[in-house]
C-alpha cells in the first residue's frame, strides 16, 4: 500500500522575520549587518548616539493632525509576504474629508545627517511602503526622508527598479544571515565613523601575511 507523502513542517509557512532596519545595514555593509543581526553585536559611538537623539522626536508613540494629514508616530510595521519587521518613525496620512477614506499615505524616515550617496537608505524606506501596502490594502508611491542636520526633506519615488532593488537586497540579506560566519572583513570608505570599526578590525585585510616562520636556507 503506498503511503501518503507528509509534507515538511515548513511547507508554506512564512519566511522568518527579519528587522526593516537590517536592510539598511546590509546595503552600508554586508560584515556589518552579519555582526548586528546574526552574531548580535553592537556598539554605541558619537554617530550612533546622535542618531538615536534625532529619533527622540518620533521614537514613542503618538497620534495628532497638522496642515490637513495626520501624523502617526513610531508605528510597528510588518509583511508576513516578505518576512518584515519593524517600526516606521512617522507615517502621514491624508483622508478625502467628505469619505475619511485614506487618499494618501507616506512613509518619513528620520536621518541625522545629510543625503549620502549610497541607496540604502531608500530601500529602508521602501521596505517600510511594502509593509504599509500589505497592512493597508493600498499603493504608496513616494516616502520621505527628513534630514536632522538640514532640517530639510527629500521624496523618495518608490518606482520599479527601487521595489526590484528592495526586494533583491531582502533576498541576499536573507541568504548572508543563514551562513555559518561573518563575511571576510575589507576596508572600504564605509568603516569611517562605524561603531564596530573595534570589533570587525577591518585594517587586518590591508596587512600582509608574516613571512616569520616560513623556513629559510641556513
Amino acid at each position: 500500500m503506498a503511503i501518503a507523502e507528509i509534507p515538511s513542517a515548513s511547507a508554506g509557512r512564512a519566511p522568518e522575520p527579519i528587522s526593516i532596519s537590517a536592510l539598511n545595514h546590509f546595503l552600508y555593509c554586508e560584515r556589518r549587518a552579519y555582526l548586528i543581526h546574526a552574531e548580535r553585536v553592537f556598539i554605541d559611538n558619537e554617530h550612533t548616539l546622535l542618531g538615536t537623539l534625532a529619533h527622540e522626536a518620533v521614537d514613542h508613540p503618538g497620534y495628532e493632525h497638522r496642515a490637513g494629514w495626520e501624523l502617526l508616530r513610531a508605528l510597528p510595521l510588518f509583511s508576513d509576504a516578505l518576512g518584515l519587521t519593524g517600526k516606521a518613525d512617522l507615517v502621514e496620512v491624508r483622508r478625502d474629508p467628505a469619505t475619511a477614506r485614506i487618499v494618501e499615505t507616506r512613509p518619513v524616515e528620520y536621518k541625522k545627517g545629510p543625503a549620502r550617496r549610497w541607496s540604502n537608505d531608500h530601500v529602508q524606506l521602501c521596505a517600510q511602503a511594502l509593509c504599509l501596502e500589505e497592512m493597508l490594502g493600498l499603493p504608496i508611491e513616494a516616502g520621505l526622508i527628513y534630514h536632522a542636520a538640514s532640517a530639510k526633506r527629500d521624496e523618495v519615488v518608490f518606482d520599479l527598479q527601487l521595489r526590484t532593488l528592495t526586494r533583491d537586497t531582502l533576498d541576499a540579506l536573507r541568504a548572508s544571515l543563514a551562513r555559518p560566519a561573518a563575511p571576510p572583513t575589507v576596508l572600504r570608505p564605509q568603516c569611517d565613523g562605524c561603531s564596530l570599526r573595534p570589533v570587525c578590525l577591518p585594517e587586518a585585510s590591508t596587512l600582509r601575511q608574516s613571512d616569520l616562520f616560513v623556513p629559510r636556507d641556513y
